[in-house]
Parts: structure tokens; C-alpha cells; sequence
């Protein structure tokens, strides 16, 4: 079990990243949130999730522990599997994931692509008593810093573009979250990439 890498950004792309680590490049597929704080060439760890099957090998990367345990955790429902358990974190942080289970929010649920209601009651029925009851806000967040302001802007348009939407897509995006008060702060000081780029992501989901 690979628990987690620290190494060199050796690059990033719209699925993943690489890391390269004692001379070896390893490659992660990891959450818009994770993708937003790497940068080529600076340094990072990510908590990962080895994947095993017959005709692969797929490592997972995500920003912290907890991300990385709800992915694993969210694979023992009946229909779910690693890419689906991704496309669930990447619409919603791990704690929104548990109150939308706890409360059975099916709404919040079928936000994600690929999962219908019938899905949705069924990560519900299945999913209640393992991932647990909501903490506090913010708290499956990494430890590391929040980058300095203006690079949340930087960085959520990165994120977005890495998934495939045009650059003007995303800065659009980013100014309507502004304009909604979605983003707090006024300097960026207190911005939160992956909460941003979540927001961002669903905006031009309903586009």
C-alpha cells in the first residue's frame, strides 16, 4: 500500500499529475481541489490510494487523508467505483459528502455526474453508518498554507482549464462566484482554492 508521495511536480495535466520521486516519475489521478495546489517543478505530497486490478495499476492522489479515506470508503457501496468515488470529490468536499448522506440530500448527491436518484438512495442506504456524521467545516483540509493572494485566482483558473473548460469559461465563472459573495475575503487572503474551484465546477456544470 502506497500511503502517500512526496516528491517533485515533474508535470500536470487534466486527469492527473506526476510526481517524480527518487528519480522515478509517478503518476497520480487526483481531484480538481489536489490538481489546484500542485505546481510544475515545486515540491509536494499528496495522501494516495493504490488501485489494483487485473490489467492496471492506478495510483490516486488527493490533498489530505481524509479525501483520500472517503475515496476509499465511498468504493464499498454497490455501483461505486474509483472513478465515480473521484467524481464525487471533486463536486463535494469529504464533509459535504457526509452531510449529504446523514441528511439523505439527494439533491446534493445527484450533482455529481453519473450518479441518478436511484443511485443516490442507494449511497445513502448503504453509505449511512460508514462515512460517519459531518465534523466541523474546513476540518479535512491539508495543513499546508493557503497561497498568498492574487494566486487563488491563478490557481482556480488552472484547475478548471486542466479539466477542459476555456480560459474565458473560467474567469466568467470566478467573477460570478465574486459577485455572489461566494468568495470571501477581499485581499484573497482567505480563499480556499478547493472550495472555489468546487463552486467554479458547479456553476459551469449548469451552464
Amino acid at each position: 500500500m502506497i500511503a502517500h508521495l512526496r516528491g517533485t511536480v515533474a508535470g500536470v495535466a487534466p486527469d492527473g499529475a506526476v510526481i517524480e520521486v527518487g528519480g522515478v516519475g509517478m503518476r497520480v489521478q487526483c481531484t480538481p481541489g489536489t490538481l489546484a495546489t500542485l505546481r510544475p517543478g515545486e515540491s509536494a505530497q499528496v495522501a494516495t490510494s493504490l488501485v489494483v486490478r487485473e490489467d492496471s495499476l492506478t495510483l490516486f492522489g488527493f490533498a489530505s487523508d481524509d479525501e483520500r479515506n472517503v475515496f476509499e470508503l465511498l468504493q464499498t457501496a454497490s455501483g461505486v467505483g474509483p472513478r465515480l468515488a473521484l467524481a464525487m470529490l471533486a463536486v463535494h468536499a469529504p464533509d459535504a459528502l457526509r452531510r449529504a448522506v446523514s441528511t439523505e440530500d439527494l439533491n446534493a448527491l445527484t450533482m455529481v455526474p453519473g450518479i441518478g436518484k436511484k443511485g443516490a438512495q442507494r449511497i445513502v442506504l448503504e453509505m449511512k453508518d460508514r462515512l460517519g456524521p459531518p465534523g466541523d467545516d474546513g476540518a479535512w483540509l491539508p495543513s499546508r498554507a493557503v497561497p498568498r493572494a492574487p494566486s487563488w485566482r491563478d490557481q482556480v483558473q488552472s484547475g478548471l482549464v486542466n479539466l477542459g473548460w476555456p480560459a474565458r469559461d473560467a474567469d466568467q465563472a470566478i467573477a460570478a462566484l465574486e459577485d455572489e459573495g461566494v468568495i470571501g475575503g477581499s485581499g484573497g487572503d482567505t480563499v480556499d482554492v478547493a472550495t472555489v474551484l468546487r463552486a467554479a465546477l458547479r456553476k459551469l456544470s449548469r451552464q
